[in-house]
């Protein structure tokens, strides 16, 4: 009884102060060390807790459409008693998605990487409740959410229901983007979701089975052990590093009278592959996958799909070939759900792919309602759309000049608002702004000059061109929810004493610093226990070390200990024993 008594207690103190654990040692079979450290915790945000709203105050209510990366990131953070929050999802779970490439092969099981939703929203001081269901309407004006139940029975015919909100956080996603390509629903697999892997997964082993069927002709084989893969980019690219490890690592051994008969073809638009990664990891991805017989080609987009082969035309010369094949996975990129479309009308936002937000995540010409992750993007202002305001708040003698100290003083909160700026002095190996200025005004000392309106648009004029689209990552996703989540607990406070940099088209502050998107770097998995790195500045890594690298850092990103023990444990049960190809 004593020792039950003290696992109890334990695993209780695990559960009710997740402080205690915020660091785990976990030893791997190779004999190397494996430290992941922790992030994820549910309650601990680094957010002093906040005294609950006086009583008779009606609670804000905030809806949260998904629960994904952006939405499972804002539940995390969120800590301010005065709100009452109700999360709406077609799936109970958060799902860890880097790793679903894993899945697939069997490196890592589906249940390894998901946790339920309230799990992860049981909290002290905040109401969260959790409904089963997916949205199918928003009504911005009447301040509505409509939903469907996903569940098929016992509902008696009530199915449908509607839900108000004060602030409704849009974390749905995105889809597969299929370019409208003919055959492409119908014939292929994705790669977006946990029953997506696991279709994959279970799509290999019966390609296998088929394919050792006896009164079979090789060319029969052949098609049938041919795997295509379409998109060349992290997922296209770990999926084929996967199952080109899990073929000649597990399954040859168990099918050796079809080995010979195994093909894996990656086929991408571009000139290369990895187009975001630095040209010396892409370079190094195509060597190795040459040396690996995965077959690359470049330049090669599919133009229909049938359920026997894949047509292709080369770009540049147009010819266009037929490839049979046994399986497609089809990984080309994300477009909106139908959902965000008609709400994207809704809002006059119809000749864009994704909801266009502010800064500060909210979506354009709407103040309650707020969009992160793959179903949005941010919409950053350019420098020279408010140029002559900018002039005019820095210009305060109204000389109709510009001197370097009056610069000076507002350029803090123009680099605030206007991040391009100080990327562009960066791009340029500018010490500062003085430099910028000197440009337009050379052999002249830095006391002296003074610039006019017109001169302040020529000194400014290339720094808009730094601009660039946030990447649909699972990392920005995380980081917006977070921002979103603190804004949210400071949101009382910030209106009575505004924090953000200045309002050049009007009078005081913003409310909240604009969100910015910190690159943390990025993997690729390319299969024989190597994987390229490239971390900020300009840091690339590339073969075993980085491997653990990798380990410990998706091990650390786990979003509870129960999923970080489990992929652990996943990772050495197959250095152990292999991968498990049955077929379930």
């Amino acid at each position: 009884m004593r020792s039950y008594t003290f696992f109890e207690r334990f695993s209780r103190a695990f559960h009710d102060y997740p402080s205690l654990s915020k660091l785990i040692v976990v030893s791997t079979v190779s004999g190397g060390g494996l430290i992941a450290y922790s992030e994820a915790n549910p309650a601990d945000d680094g957010v002093q807790a906040v005294a609950p709203p006086e009583a008779g105050l009606r609670k804000k209510k905030v809806v949260v459409l998904g629960t994904g990366w952006a939405g499972t990131s804002f539940l995390k953070n969120l800590n301010h008693p005065s709100y009452d929050v109700q999360v709406i999802s077609p799936r109970n779970y958060f799902a860890f998605t880097p790793l679903l490439p894993s899945v697939t092969c069997g490196t890592v099981e589906a249940r390894s990487i998901v946790e339920p939703v309230r799990n992860i929203v049981r909290k002290k001081n905040v109401d969260v409740c959790f409904w089963e269901a997916e949205c199918f309407k928003i009504d911005e004006e009447n301040k509505k959410v409509y939903c469907r139940s996903n569940q098929n029975s016992n509902l008696n015919g009530k199915k449908e229901f509607s839900v108000d909100y004060d602030y409704l956080v849009i974390a749905m996603g995105a889809r597969s983007n299929t370019f409208n390509t003919p055959g492409v629903e119908e014939n292929c697999h994705f790669l977006k979701e946990v029953e997506d892997a696991q279709r994959i997964r279970r799509t290999v082993i019966d390609s296998f089975e088929k394919a050792s069927l006896p009164n079979l002709t090789d060319e029969e084989k052949n098609k049938m052990l041919h795997f295509v893969i379409v998109g060349g980019g992290p997922t296209g690219v770990e999926f084929a590093a996967e199952l080109h490890d899990y073929v000649n690592e597990d399954l040859v051994n168990l099918y050796p009278a079809v080995k010979d008969s195994v093909k894996i073809t990656l086929l991408e638009a571009a000139d290369h592959i990895l187009n975001m990664f630095d040209k010396r990891i892409t370079a190094f991805a195509e060597d190795k996958f040459q040396r690996d017989g995965i077959d690359v080609k470049l330049g090669s987009m599919v133009v229909k799909v049938t359920d026997k082969d894949i047509s292709t035309k080369v770009r540049g010369n147009g010819e266009t070939s037929s490839i049979p094949y046994g399986m497609v996975v089809w990984s080309t990129g994300i477009g909106p759900h139908p959902i965000i479309k008609d709400f994207m009308k809704q809002v006059g936002q119809t000749n864009r792919r994704a909801l266009a937000t502010d800064e500060w995540l909210r979506v354009e010409g709407c103040d309650s309602i707020y969009a992160l992750g793959d179903c949005a993007t941010v919409n950053q202002r350019k420098v020279m759309e408010d140029i002559a305001a900018i002039f005019s708040k820095a210009d305060k003698d109204n000389s109709g000049t510009l001197t370097v100290k009056e610069f000076e003083e507002v350029i803090k909160d123009i680099c605030e608002r206007y991040p391009q700026v100080e990327l562009y002095l960066k791009n340029k190996k500018m010490s500062g702004i003085v430099d910028l200025l000197k440009e337009a005004k050379r052999d002249v000392a830095k006391e002296a000059i003074e610039l006019n309106i017109e001169e302040f648009k020529s000194a400014l004029s290339e720094v808009d061109s730094q601009m660039k689209n946030l990447p649909a990552t699972a990392q920005v996703a995380a980081q917006q929810g977070t921002y979103l989540a603190k804004c949210f607990n400071r949101m009382e406070d910030c209106e009575k004493i505004p924090e953000g940099p200045l309002r050049f088209r009007g009078s005081g502050r913003h409310r909240f610093q604009p969100f910015r998107y910190r690159h943390l770097g990025q993997f690729a998995p390319l299969g024989g226990e190597q994987t390229a790195a490239q971390l900020p500045g300009d840091w690339i890594s590339i073969g075993h070390s980085s491997q653990w690298l990798w380990y410990s850092v998706y091990a650390s990103k786990q979003v509870s200990w129960r999923t970080r023990a489990l992929v652990v444990s996943d990772w050495m049960r197959r250095f152990i024993f292999g991968r498990d190809s049955s077929r379930i």
